[in-house]
């Protein structure tokens, strides 16, 4: 396959995993339509997931089109042991001042070798990639990796449309149009007064700067899901929701993944459990457990009694704290009811039959992965959309618990006792009706993705634009 004879879109991603993971998967989806479809992030997150997956160093058919990968330098030196990790505010500023050159060089030298750019299209922590196209005179669209739900605090709050807290009122609550009333501790906590992480709400309000540069938002949810405030919002700009892009079969039957991680097989220990009677625990690429905290949750499955797949990793992010284990004997005392692994497939794990509820963080991608898989939730949310998440998951969409209400408001470790209670009341009267809420997301989310699907007819619409576009 030639690939100047293929209409080429160019996918930048900021290099963290929760980000990486849904552009992809969207540059496999449009890759299967028929286009050209080159990947870039950093090199340093190139590096991590070369090491982990395959298929990354030449350009792999997907379906009638073509992916590839192309990484730029983003001018941190590489983190070796013993050396301090860059601050979160120095690592998105560097990214934005050496991806903007590296992206535009990138860019032209596609021109220059016959595969023009149609289209470029960021996710919401690289801002700045739509200022190149405008530079560039590209069209440029936004994959939106968050609820349709937090676009709209966000777009309100950047906007001055709604009342959000202060500094001096840091409980008000907010009423945004079309959204049921979300608590002072419910809102994106970035946008909270009190968030440790102000850079975060920086750089995503900056993609509400370049909201009038972009010609369409895509959108990783479903009509269905958030109707109501997918409409409302489609008043202020055009929305296309594409979702869930892993439940897509055009995108989840290709080979061309980007785990950071290299995936532990835990399909063995699922396959020798019963229907419906493992608690499958992780929380995402990003958050990470202090030590008190790791003990609290391994005893509260151990009196819980339940069987359990148990994603635990080290500390990633600046700051988090030293390496964590697990308490003395606790695999001894555990035996075959439970399996902890550094790190899984989650998407097939969530599909296996004898997973019967998720304890999770809430990001977004782990939301719509359960929802759409038809698994019941365990809300334990720390930051960020997440604390938003788990208030649609367990109070408007009935599908799961509340253990936590994030870091904000936890202001100690979640107790065993209570990781116990919440895990038995999963498994117990109300189990029923969880499940059936759940398997209810799960049908409408498959019709969303099928043929002539409301998330199908939005990509056909997307991909004629873009194959439309003058050269």
């Amino acid at each position: 396959m030639n690939t100047q004879d293929l209409v080429h879109v160019l996918l930048v991603s900021y290099p963290a995993q929760g980000h990486i993971t849904p552009l992809l998967r969207l540059g496999n989806l449009l890759a299967s339509t028929g286009l050209l479809v080159t990947f870039s992030t950093t090199k340093d997150a190139g590096s991590s997931i070369r090491k982990a997956s395959k298929n990354i160093d030449e350009a792999s058919p997907v379906g009638d089109g073509m992916i590839r990968f192309e990484f730029f330098d983003d001018g941190l030196v590489q983190n070796n042991d013993g050396q301090e990790r860059p601050s979160l505010d120095y690592k998105v500023a560097q990214v934005a001042l050496h991806g903007t050159e590296a992206v535009t060089r990138i860019v032209k030298k596609h021109e220059r070798e016959g595969r023009p750019v149609a289209c470029l299209i960021n996710n919401p922590f690289v801002p700045w990639v739509s200022n190149i196209a405008e530079t560039l005179n590209i069209p440029n669209a936004v994959l939106w990796v968050q609820s349709c739900a937090c676009f709209s605090a966000y777009y309100h709050y950047y906007n001055k449309l709604a009342i959000f807290p202060t500094e001096s009122d840091p409980e008000i609550d907010v009423q945004l149009p079309s959204m049921p009333l979300l608590k002072h501790d419910e809102i994106p906590s970035f946008l909270h007064p009190q968030t440790p992480f102000p850079v975060l709400r920086e750089v995503i309000l900056g993609q509400f700067k370049m909201l009038p540069k972009t010609f369409c938002v895509l959108v990783e949810t479903f009509q269905e899901l958030e109707t109501e405030v997918i409409e409302y919002m489609s008043k202020f700009c055009l929305l296309k929701p594409i979702g869930p892009l892993f439940k897509n079969p055009k995108s989840s039957n290709s080979s061309i993944q980007a785990d950071f991680i290299k995936v532990d097989d835990c399909m063995d220990f699922l396959n020798s459990k019963e229907h419906a009677t493992v608690v499958y625990i992780s929380f995402g690429s990003v958050v990470s457990l202090n030590q008190e905290q790791t003990n609290e949750i391994a005893y509260g499955i151990l009196n819980s009694g339940v069987s359990f797949l148990w994603v635990l990793k080290q500390p990633t992010m600046p700051g988090s704290g030293l390496s964590v284990v697990l308490p003395e004997n606790f695999l001894e005392k555990i035996g075959d009811k439970g399996k902890v692994v550094n790190w899984c497939a989650q998407k097939e794990v969530l599909q296996h039959p004898s997973v019967a509820c998720f304890v999770t963080h809430c990001g977004w991608n782990s939301t719509l992965e359960a929802i759409s898989s038809g698994v019941p939730v365990v809300a334990f949310p720390a930051w960020g959309d997440q604390v938003t998440n788990a208030k649609y998951l367990v109070d408007v969409l009935e599908v799961g618990v509340r253990l936590s209400r994030g870091d904000q408001t936890e202001k100690v470790a979640i107790s065993r006792d209570r990781i116990e209670k919440c895990l038995k009341e999963a498994f117990g009267p109300k189990a029923a009706e969880l499940k059936k809420n759940a398997l209810k997301w799960k049908q409408v989310a498959e019709e969303a993705v099928a043929e002539g699907g409301s998330s199908d007819r939005n990509l056909k619409d997307f991909v004629d634009k873009i194959k439309n576009v003058p050269p």
